[in-house]
């Protein structure tokens, strides 16, 4: 079995040694190609917040050395024997997943992110057979072909990269809770979240509303496509919004007066989350009570879902506003992000590694 190493792909990565340790280059060997798998020339990997998280060990769990990066775009190298969707040279995509047990109820019906028995990470977790997973930071990836998407020929590689997560995890959400004409949503943060979601939900043809909490992303954010913009530390703004809303889809990662934010919804109005604060929310039922009101959450969206949201950004000319930085900016980055100083994306150029 020695020669097995032969047909495994040693690459650059770029690794955190421990918990808010500073990113270091280095090597690791990426798996032989089984018959389904992809071999993926990475060249644009996008800096998420949960990226941030992890590497920080901040959600527990952490499993070090990590190499995180999960908004990855890149060129297909080499198939394996019995892939057929795709050849060498095209143009692919892989988000937060690399892999589920696929016969589960929500395998079967295209929500693997669902996975009964677990769905695996692109990075910072184990593969089924107890393997780290090692994520975007990285000149290469083999990924099964199932958790590999098609980037449309209407996308820039370096502008659909922050798509593969933040992309998804706006659209999802949007289009479960029905977003559309006659619909009134509000976008809560003008983030790296929010700024893609105003563009989704207003190609959806909702109204949309942002509430940010200051006025100085306003002239952007009415760019994007938003109809409004109030700053939520303006008390007059909630008094204003009272009931107006059909969907909230609050995108931030910091605690919430929820029971505010409650009081916007329309009857059977619901609000739901796809930014995670670190410490629990709090809020009075009787919020959701008077108004028959739902809080939920949701969790990026299935493979299927994910190609027709690249499909759909690509038709409506959606993409984030992004700022490409070098390999050796990803430490400054981070620290910028923490400062909510970036507009609105980073993502990192592969090819510095």
């Amino acid at each position: 079995m020695c020669n097995n190493h032969k047909n495994m792909t040693s690459t650059h990565v770029l690794s955190v040694p421990s918990a808010k340790a500073s990113f270091e280059k280095t090597t690791i060997e990426r798996r032989e190609l089984r018959p389904h798998d992809i071999l993926i020339d990475i060249k644009f990997s996008g800096i998420c917040h949960s990226d941030i998280h992890s590497a920080f060990g901040e959600w527990g769990g952490g499993i070090f050395p990590m190499v995180p990066g999960h908004e990855i775009a890149g060129v297909v190298e080499a198939v394996g024997t019995e892939v057929t969707k795709y050849v060498v040279g095209d143009r692919v995509g892989v988000g937060c997943f690399v892999d589920s047990c696929g016969e589960c109820e929500y395998c079967l019906s295209g929500e693997e992110q669902y996975c009964t028995r677990g769905v695996i990470n692109t990075y910072n977790g184990l593969d089924y057979d107890g393997n780290p997973t090692y994520g975007g930071y990285s000149q290469k990836i083999v990924v099964t072909e199932g958790f590999v998407v098609r980037i449309p020929d209407g996308l820039d590689m370096d502008r659909a990269s922050p798509l593969l997560c933040a992309g998804i995890t706006t659209f999802s959400p949007l289009k479960h809770w029905n977003a559309g004409p006659g619909k009134k949503v509000a976008i809560v943060g003008m983030g790296g979240l929010g700024h893609v979601a105003i563009q989704f939900a207003h190609a959806m043809g909702a109204e949309v509303t942002v509430l940010s909490r200051s006025n100085n992303k306003k002239e952007e954010a009415l760019e994007f496509g938003a109809d409004h913009y109030y700053a939520t530390s303006d008390p007059s703004t909630f008094k204003e919004l009272a009931g107006r809303f059909d969907l909230i889809l609050n995108t931030v990662s910091a605690n919430l007066d929820v029971d505010a934010y409650l009081s916007l919804l329309r009857i059977d109005g619901t609000l739901v989350n796809v930014g995670a604060p670190a410490e629990p929310d709090k809020y009075h039922v009787f919020s959701l009570i008077m108004g028959r009101r739902s809080i939920a959450g949701s969790l990026v969206g299935g493979i299927r879902e994910t190609q027709e949201m690249l499909d759909f950004a690509a038709e409506h000319g959606i993409a984030p506003m992004i700022e490409v930085i070098r390999a050796d900016q990803v430490d400054e980055a981070y620290e910028r992000v923490l400062r909510s100083d970036v507009r609105y994306r980073f993502v990192i150029d592969i090819s510095t590694l």
